[in-house]
């Protein structure tokens, strides 16, 4: 699932109590990302969080969002007009926070949406005409098989830039990943794949982060497996690696044959069941040289939820403990949960360092600074990553957080970015709340310049 920032409206005191040497703060970089344009789009519902949509593809720029009813609707505008069009579409979403959205741009413009899912009957709407949100129509099926109990919809680019869509077939703790492709002439999906990704054999699902492309060329695949709805109960950090997504292999180079069962040798690290691992919150990220790194959290041998690093290297997966925070993470049941830790992925900077973004519910968060060599926190970037009044609550109800989207798109120009903004209530396990409720929140773009 993509990542969105949850940023509590109550001040953290961060704190880190590192299992290697005394944290010291690194010096800051002059000045934070400036905020170049600041655009209303629409008042949406804040009563619970699911994720919305920004995709930028000069000079067009296009928002999936659920507005104040909570209906489906795609904003659209030029990105040098602060005018945007509607498109209403018929979808009212529930409380089910895995209902996010998400859009992708064909090779012809066509612009591609699909959401709104949690073990339901795909949702997938394709356009007309090219870069013309108002002609969006749902299409019946893509495949016509394996459609009826969708989730965790995903749109990437595949080997030869190929358009790709991955999804859930099943349900938590029972079910197996999908691959379809696309081909623009026809206008028609097929399976990538003549058999799941994998294949949790009726007791088991995998939860997944990627395919990521590294620099090696590879497709890089995370995922944990889970027995059952309960959360506890995922277990064994697992992952492969294709150059075509379908022949896949381990770390090692070994090849995987499909569909990837829990047995056949994919696994990273075994973290037992109620082990503090949780589908979601591991990601994949590079050092300088290009080795991939895992970055999950687990329960250390006192009992306390730590997060980890791993990285392959000299033939073996090389572990580090992070912190050594005296606090435990326990989470159990069903549902959409609120995060007591979230990890972003490990990212080489311009300057050959590693950073790694991170929040912690006691603790605070922030981007630590990484050694190269062993993957340990050793001190914190000052230099704040996006402009600080974008986590300023506006809102005056209580509870209220803020969230943060990146851009699916691509911005020419590497110094810009766009980020889309808005507030929310947490999660309540997508149960429904009873009123009242916030009133809606601002949903607003912003344009970040680098300094």
């Amino acid at each position: 699932m993509k990542q969105t920032w949850m940023i509590a409206g109550k001040r953290f005191v961060a704190l880190l109590m590192l299992a290697c040497a005394p944290l010291t703060m690194q010096a800051a970089p002059s000045g934070e990302p400036a905020i170049v344009e600041t655009l209303d789009i629409a008042p949406v519902w804040s009563g619970h969080p699911v994720d919305f949509c920004l995709l930028t593809h000069a000079p067009y720029q296009f928002v999936a969002y659920y507005d104040a009813k909570r209906q489906l609707t795609v904003a659209q505008r030029r990105l040098n007009e602060k005018k945007w069009t509607f498109t209403p579409l018929p979808i009212t979403t529930g409380w089910d926070s895995h209902n996010y959205l998400t859009m992708t741009l064909d090779d012809e413009g066509y612009l591609h949406l699909s959401g709104d899912m949690h073990c339901v009957p795909l949702n997938y709407f394709r356009s007309e005409k090219p870069y013309d949100a108002s002609t969006l129509r749902r299409i019946p099926q893509m495949v016509g098989e394996q459609e009826q109990r969708t989730t965790y919809p995903k749109f990437l680019r595949g080997p030869g830039g190929k358009l790709i869509f991955m999804y859930r077939d099943g349900s938590s703790g029972n079910g197996n990943q999908i691959i379809n492709q696309y081909d623009g002439k026809t206008k028609t999906w097929r399976r990538l794949l003549d058999r799941p990704l994998t294949d949790g054999e009726g007791l088991r699902n995998a939860y997944f982060s990627g395919p990521v492309l590294g620099p090696d060329g590879y497709f890089h695949l995370s995922w944990v497996w889970r027995e059952s709805p309960d959360a506890s109960t995922n277990h064994d950090l697992s992952y492969a690696r294709s150059k075509d997504l379908i022949h896949w292999e381990t770390a090692a180079g070994k090849a995987l044959a499909l569909p990837i069962r829990l047995k056949d040798g994919a696994m990273v690290d075994p973290v037992p069941l109620q082990g503090g691992i949780i589908n979601g919150n591991h990601k994949i990220g590079f050092d300088a040289e290009g080795r991939v790194i895992l970055s999950y959290h687990k329960h250390d041998a006192k009992g306390h939820t730590q997060p980890w690093n791993a990285r392959w290297e000299d033939g073996g997966w090389k572990f580090s403990q992070i912190t050594d925070w005296p606090w435990r993470w326990d989470f159990s049941g069903g549902g959409t949960l609120n995060f007591g830790i979230s990890l972003g992925a490990v990212k080489t900077e311009s300057d050959g360092t590693l950073t790694q973004p991170y929040r912690h519910a006691e603790f605070g968060g922030g981007i630590w600074q990484l050694d190269p060599k062993t993957l340990k926190a050793v001190g914190k970037i000052r230099k704040p990553s996006r402009p600080r009044e974008l986590s300023r609550i506006e809102g005056a109800f209580p509870g209220l957080q803020v969230r943060i989207s990146a851009d699916e798109g691509n911005v020419p120009d590497p110094e810009t970015e766009y980020l889309m903004r808005w507030e929310t209530l947490d999660a309540n396990r997508d149960q429904p709340r009873q009123e009242p409720w916030p009133p809606p929140s601002m949903l607003r773009i912003y344009q970040i310049q680098s300094r």
